[in-house]
C-alpha cells in the first residue's frame, strides 16, 4: 500500500464505528468468503458497517477514490455480487436489528439481517411476511430481487409487502423511499436489485402466520416422476392460495423418515406449507398422498420457523454452486420428459431440480406496478448444480447449461433476477421486460455514474 493509500484508509477509519479490514488483517480471509465457494475475489477494503453513517462513509469513500463498490448483506447471491476485486465491500452483516409493531403489523429491519433474523423477530408475535426458503439468505438481496417462498401464493412477493426503505444513494445522501416519498425510487427498489443505492432499513407489512403451521414432505420414487408431476400440475391449478406445494427432484438425503435403502436413490418430493388453520389444511393435502408409491412422508404441525429452516442443511455455505432457471406460465408434458431425462444424469449427489409454485397473490399486481415484472409466472424452475470439488466445475456447469437449453422451448422467456448467475447479464432485460427502460431512467436519476454496478446491472439511460 502506498503512503497516499494508507492515509486515505486512515481517513475512512476516522469516525467509522464498525471495522475496516485490509488484506493484511487476520479476519480478512474469512470476511471475503461468501455462500458460493466458486466466488473467489479479493477486495482492497472490507468495511463492516455498524450504522447507516458507516454506510454513508463507505459509499463516499468508494466514489471519491474511484473504487469498485460491492454491497454484502447475507452474501448468498449465486452470482457473487457481494464481493469485488480490488475495490471496497460494504459488509452489512452486523446490521440486523429488528423492531416489530405487533398492533400495526409492521417490522423494520436492518439491511444485513437474514431471513432467520426476520422470522425470529416477527414470529414472537405470530406474524410473518413472505420470504425465501433458506433462512441464511440475506433479507436485502432477496427483497431487492423480488422474493418469494411458502407464503407468496397467499400474501404475495416480498416486494409486494415492502412499505418503505431507508436508502443511501450514490451521492451519499440518506433518503426514505415509499409510496409517498420518492415513489420512483420505491418503484425501482421493488425488484430492481441493488442498482439504486444501499438499503440500510426495510419496513414490511406483516400477516398472521403460525407460530405453528401444517408443513412437510411427501416422497415418491424418481421412476414415477412424470406421473407425479402431471398430478402435481392438476392439483396446483385447483389449490387454494393458502397452500403452497413445491416439487423437488434429486437423490434422497439421509432423512430419518425414509428407509435406509432409499438414501442416495432418485426421488421426487412434494414440499408443502398451509398458511392457515392446520385443521382446515389437512383434508386439502390428502390427495397429495395418492400420487404414486409413497417412500415415506414427514408432514405435521410444526413451528413456522422450523419449516423455514428445514432446507438449510442442504444449502450450507462452502459448496460450489451454479444455477440455471426458467419461468413457466404452464407446465407441459414435454417439459416433464426433459426433466425426467436430465434428473437421471445429475452430476453430483447434491444437485437438484425444483419447481417453486407462484400464482395466487403474486399474479394480481399489474406487471408495471413495481420493477418486478414477471406476474404471469405460475412456476419457477431452478436447476441447482451443487458440488464440492473444483475439478467437477466443467461437468456440473455443462449439465446445468444443457438442461437449461433443453427446457427453454417450454418456458415463458422471463427470468427471476435473484437466480441469474454471473454469466447471465444478457437475461437482465428479459427479467424486467417492459419495465427495463423505466428502470434505466430511475438509475440515471439516482446513480448516473453507475457506482452501484456489482449486481445484475441496469446501466443509466
Amino acid at each position: 500500500m502506498t503512503t497516499v493509500q494508507a492515509l486515505r484508509i486512515e481517513e475512512l477509519k476516522a469516525g467509522f464505528q464498525g471495522e475496516i479490514l485490509l488484506p493484511s488483517d487476520g479476519a480478512y480471509g474469512s470476511a471475503r468468503k461468501i455462500w458460493n465457494a466458486m466466488i473467489d475475489k479479493r477486495p482492497a477494503v472490507i468495511a463492516r458497517c455498524a450504522t447507516t453513517s458507516d454506510v454513508v462513509r463507505g459509499v463516499n469513500f468508494a466514489r471519491d477514490n474511484g473504487l469498485a463498490l460491492a454491497v454484502r448483506g447475507g452474501g448468498h447471491n449465486i452470482a457473487g455480487h457481494a464481493l469485488c476485486d480490488d475495490g471496497l465491500v460494504l459488509d452489512l452483516s452486523q446490521m440486523k436489528a429488528a423492531t416489530v409493531d405487533p398492533a400495526g403489523r409492521r417490522v423494520t429491519i436492518e439491511g444485513g439481517a437474514t431471513l432467520a433474523d426476520l422470522d425470529a423477530a416477527t414470529q414472537a408475535h405470530g406474524l410473518a411476511t413472505p420470504v425465501g426458503i433458506n433462512s441464511t439468505t440475506g433479507i436485502g438481496g432477496l427483497t431487492l430481487g423480488g422474493g418469494f417462498g411458502w407464503l407468496s401464493r397467499k400474501y404475495g412477493l416480498t416486494v409486494d409487502n415492502l412499505e418503505a426503505a431507508e436508502v443511501v444513494t450514490a451521492a451519499g445522501a440518506v433518503v426514505r423511499a415509499s409510496a409517498a416519498e420518492r415513489p420512483d425510487l420505491f418503484w425501482a427498489l421493488r425488484g430492481g436489485g441493488g442498482n439504486f443505492g444501499v438499503v440500510t432499513r426495510f419496513t414490511f407489512r406483516l400477516h398472521p402466520v403460525g407460530p405453528h403451521v401444517l408443513s412437510g414432505l411427501i416422497v415418491y420414487p424418481l421412476a414415477e416422476a412424470k406421473a407425479v408431476l402431471q398430478q402435481y400440475r392438476a392439483f396446483a391449478a385447483q389449490a387454494p392460495e393458502e397452500l403452497a406445494v413445491w416439487s423437488v427432484l434429486r437423490q434422497a438425503p439421509p432423512l430419518p423418515f425414509l428407509p435406509a435403502r432409499v438414501h442416495g436413490t432418485g426421488i421426487i418430493a412434494l414440499a408443502l406449507l398451509y398458511a392457515g388453520d392446520p385443521r382446515q389444511g389437512e383434508p386439502l393435502i390428502a390427495p397429495l398422498r395418492t400420487f404414486g408409491t409413497s417412500l415415506g412422508e414427514h408432514v405435521g404441525v410444526q413451528p413456522y420457523v422450523a419449516w423455514q429452516q428445514a432446507f438449510d442443511p442442504l444449502l450450507t455455505a462452502g459448496a460450489r454452486n451454479y444455477w440455471k432457471s426458467h419461468n413457466f406460465t404452464t407446465l407441459q408434458d414435454g417439459l416433464f420428459d426433459v426433466v425426467a431425462g436430465y434428473v437421471e444424469q445429475l452430476p453430483s449427489p447434491q444437485c437438484e431440480i425444483f419447481f417453486g409454485a407462484l400464482g395466487g397473490a403474486t399474479a394480481r399486481p399489474a406487471p408495471d406496478s413495481a420493477a418486478y415484472a414477471q406476474r404471469d409466472a405460475e412456476f419457477v424452475m431452478n436447476f441447482h448444480g451443487r458440488w464440492e470439488d473444483p475439478a467437477d466445475d466443467p461437468r456440473c456447469i455443462a449439465w446445468a447449461r444443457e438442461f437449461f437449453q433443453a427446457a427453454a422451448p417450454f418456458a415463458s422467456g422471463g427470468a427471476y433476477v435473484n437466480f441469474l448467475t454471473a454469466d447471465e447479464g444478457d437475461r437482465v432485460r428479459a427479467a424486467y421486460g417492459p419495465n427495463y427502460a423505466r428502470l434505466a431512467q430511475v438509475k440515471r436519476t439516482y446513480d448516473p455514474a453507475n457506482l452501484f454496478r456489482m449486481n445484475q446491472n441496469i446501466p443509466p439511460a
